[in-house]
């Protein structure tokens, strides 16, 4: 074992986690990805003896900052720790220490640094009417900034809802002219949606570039095929209800306690794209259709206009 796959391995436990859980992890990662069971020691590798760690500057925009705390606290091995030994965090309003002008130096510097080299992750919707008067942060507009930034990175990972589709910003009547950071400066980016999207997601994209050299191939909105190639509806555990015809009514009902089928109660996994029932949310434990609520589409180019109301049928 080379020393630096040792100092990781020291690391890991020194924070309480086993180099098994660590395995396990990996494992799930690899087959969110579409790998075969050969790549779980290379994806292994990546995180504990990366070749390069790029820097990734991350934007905050018009959100919630709910994308970043899933990003960070949801899956054991503790997602913070892996995504940050793997890459080079150079910005980071969430995170990092300095704030107001020394906040906006760091930024700028980093961007000069690492011009075309950087991966420059969004999270947040992006103010277009009025010149983009509807948000701004140091005295420029998000759509400033996203010009100027976006546009000298390397690669664009627009990061839930808002960053990809416009989110609820974007929802009528819209006076800010909100749009997802691709529509509203005229680039390619990769979309992470949902809201929020789950956060191995995010980290299969950023390991499927350092580990094959590329980005994930994409569907016709952008989104990783991995992660987005199939509907919730094909994927879900209670789709043997729907196909028998049971169904959930009322919230509460025997039929609920059954695990009968959500389509009744509103539920848009038919028209939603996304590994939510694969993949699932907090280490695995569970996702919102086994949890009981109806899926309501985020993942979706403007759900909140196109999937409402939530709990009736289309």
């Amino acid at each position: 074992m080379r020393k630096e796959e040792k100092e990781f391995y020291g690391k890991l436990s020194d924070n309480g986690v086993s180099r098994r859980d660590f395995m396990k992890f990996c494992t799930a990662l690899t087959a969110t990805m579409g790998l075969s069971a050969a790549w779980v020691p290379k994806v292994a590798e990546v995180f504990a003896a990366p070749k390069q760690r790029p820097p990734v500057i991350w934007l905050h925009f018009g959100e919630c900052t709910g994308c970043s705390e899933a990003t960070l606290r949801t899956m054991y091995p503790w997602i913070d720790t892996l995504v940050l030994d793997i890459i080079s965090m150079e910005y980071h309003e969430t995170i990092m220490a300095p704030s107001g002008h020394n906040a906006e130096d760091v930024l700028h510097a980093s961007v000069k640094k690492n011009k075309g080299k950087f991966i420059c992750v969004v999270e947040g919707a992006v103010a277009t009417k009025y010149n983009g008067a509807y948000g701004k942060i140091g005295g420029r507009t998000f759509l400033q900034i996203a010009n100027d930034v976006c546009k000298q990175a390397a690669a664009t990972i627009a990061i839930g809802a808002c960053a990809t589709f416009g989110g609820v910003q974007a929802a009528a009547p819209n006076p800010g002219g909100y749009k997802g950071v691709g529509e509203a400066i005229g680039i390619k980016t990769v979309n992470i949606a949902g809201c929020p999207p789950n956060p191995i997601n995010f980290v299969g994209t950023v390991v499927n570039f350092l580990l094959l050299g590329k980005l994930p191939a994409l569907d016709d909105l952008g989104r990783p095929l991995f992660a987005y190639g199939k509907t919730v509806h094909d994927q879900c555990q209670r789709r043997g209800h729907f196909e028998n015809g049971e169904f959930v009514t009322q919230f509460g009902s025997e039929e609920a306690k059954m695990g009968y089928c959500l389509y009744e109660m509103g539920c848009k996994g038919p028209d939603t794209f996304n590994n939510c029932p694969t993949a699932k949310f907090n280490d695995g434990t569970s996702w919102p259709v086994e949890a009981g609520h109806p899926c309501i589409g985020c993942s979706e180019p403007d759900f909140w206009d196109k999937m409402s109301p939530f709990f009736e049928t289309s």
